[in-house]
């Protein structure tokens, strides 16, 4: 279990990036959902001891965190938002000497468990391949197999998805749900997706506040029966968002879609739709 409390950060040019946070994560895969800039690597890097907070505390089972930085490395597995590869050297190689540095000094062990992870992240076909030549896709997957050497009891996952094409993001989120069920997962994301294909729980962050945190199926039936959806122009669209809680407006079909929030029925043209986790996640953004 990890439990973070009263955790703030303030950065010199004064962002306050981390604004009393209080978060328990326990084990599966935890979604951290949030725009850009609203505080998620901040949190992501704090946790991983690579930068202090102004004050709070983090507590990982009976490990204080913050005064345990070099013992939390040790259970701790980190997939960083811009994760760079030296590009000629091949995957087999740099994971033997990312396990060394991880102290796996003993070799048949070593070779043991380079197999595994390559293995587990479908790379062992690829294993001689430089680096340089990998897709976007695979070049995450093995940063999925760095994070698990050592087999750490945590790994943090800072916006994996990004720019991945649909192929590789369904492969990625079979490798995050397969180690989920084994440590504890922090997946750190923009994508509603993404929480919601993997996640058990959740929280949502913007601008450096926790707005929510429980599973994803509980946060969708907090709106049941409360929103509500109808196509138009784009200024009928734009005549209406004067007078309702707008939840969300995109083109479908050449129409608006406009989805607001109402407690009872707006009347037409709107009808009740089933809530998603987009949902939520814009309902909380825009503070209705």
């Amino acid at each position: 279990m990890l439990r973070i409390t009263n955790l703030t950060k303030t950065y010199p040019n004064g962002t306050k990036a981390l604004n009393d946070i209080n978060v328990t994560i326990g084990s599966g895969v935890f979604g951290l959902l949030g725009p850009n800039g609203s505080g998620k690597s901040s949190l992501m890097r704090t946790i991983a001891t690579l930068q202090e907070p102004d004050y709070g505390t983090i507590q990982f089972g009976e490990m204080d965190v913050l005064n345990s930085k070099e013992q939390m490395r040790t259970v701790l597995g980190y997939l960083p938002q811009e994760f760079g590869v030296y590009p000629t050297i091949s995957a087999e190689n740099l994971l033997h000497h990312l396990a060394v540095l991880k102290g796996i000094v003993d070799g048949s062990q070593r070779k043991s468990e380079v197999d595994r992870l390559l293995e587990m992240t479908n790379l062992s076909q690829y294993r001689k391949k430089k680096l340089g030549s990998y897709s976007g896709g695979m070049k995450q997957r093995f940063g999925i197999a760095q994070a698990l050497l050592g087999n750490p009891k945590i790994i943090i996952v800072d916006e994996p998805t990004a720019g991945l094409d649909p192929i590789e993001r369904d492969r990625f989120h079979q490798l995050l749900n397969l180690v989920g069920e084994e440590i504890t997962v922090i997946l750190s994301t923009h994508i509603v997706s993404d929480v919601s294909e993997l996640c058990n729980e959740m929280a949502i962050l913007h601008q450096g506040r926790v707005l929510m945190q429980m599973s994803p199926k509980a946060a969708i039936e907090t709106l049941q029966g409360k929103i509500w959806a109808a196509p138009f122009s784009q200024s009928e669209a734009e005549f209406f968002a004067k007078t309702r809680h707008v939840i969300s407006s995109k083109l479908l079909h050449g129409k608006c879609l406009m989805k607001i929030y109402s407690d009872t029925n707006p009347g037409s043209p709107f009808t009740s739709i089933e809530p998603s986790l987009e949902d939520v996640y814009f309902y909380q953004i825009n503070g209705i």
